[in-house]
């Protein structure tokens, strides 16, 4: 692959969870997300991305906004359930980004707050129109994504190398 090779990451927060369970990690989607899930799904197919792999937090809210989600896209991406994208720090989210296989020219992550975020934020050098502005006022809420786009080996990936090129929250 050469340094020039376009790619594309999608950062999509998990769809809206239930709160009354004793386990962070098995916490369900709410019915509010079980509603989002399938509308982010058809958001994400708008972008025309065909997404090569999805890497998947295994926290059950994950899951269920991924299986909810997925069914509106015209391809299904191979998936990966991925335990550390499960409170993940910034610095372990670009280490996942950086073990990309080369041969994936478009990845989506879906996973948590404050770490979807925190990473979209980082890669982000520069955006087009007001697309970076309106994910710090919305604050990433539930069920929304941002899609990034850089040029080069996901080896390379690192603060400020990406350009924020849309993004997409569900009531904000």
């Amino acid at each position: 692959m050469s340094v020039d090779t376009p790619r594309r990451i999608a950062l999509l927060r998990h769809a809206k969870a239930d709160w009354n369970q004793e386990s962070d990690h098995e916490r369900p989607l709410a019915d509010r997300g079980r509603a989002d899930a399938p509308v982010v799904g058809r958001r994400l197919a708008e972008t025309g991305i065909g997404f090569d792999l999805a890497l998947c937090s295994t926290a059950l809210r994950t899951r269920e906004t991924w299986k909810l989600a997925v069914h509106e896209l015209p391809e299904r991406p191979r998936t990966v359930y991925e335990e550390r994208l499960y409170e993940a720090s910034l610095g372990e989210l670009i280490a996942l980004l950086n073990e990309t296989p080369e041969d994936v020219d478009d990845l989506l992550l879906i996973g948590h707050n404050p770490g979807m975020h925190a990473l979209a934020d980082a890669l982000a050098g520069e955006a087009e129109g007001d697309a970076q502005s309106r994910m710090n006022r919305s604050g990433f809420p539930t069920s929304a994504f941002a899609v990034l786009t850089f040029n080069g080996s996901w080896k390379s990936v690192e603060l400020g190398v990406a350009r924020l090129a849309h993004f997409w929250a569900p009531h904000a």
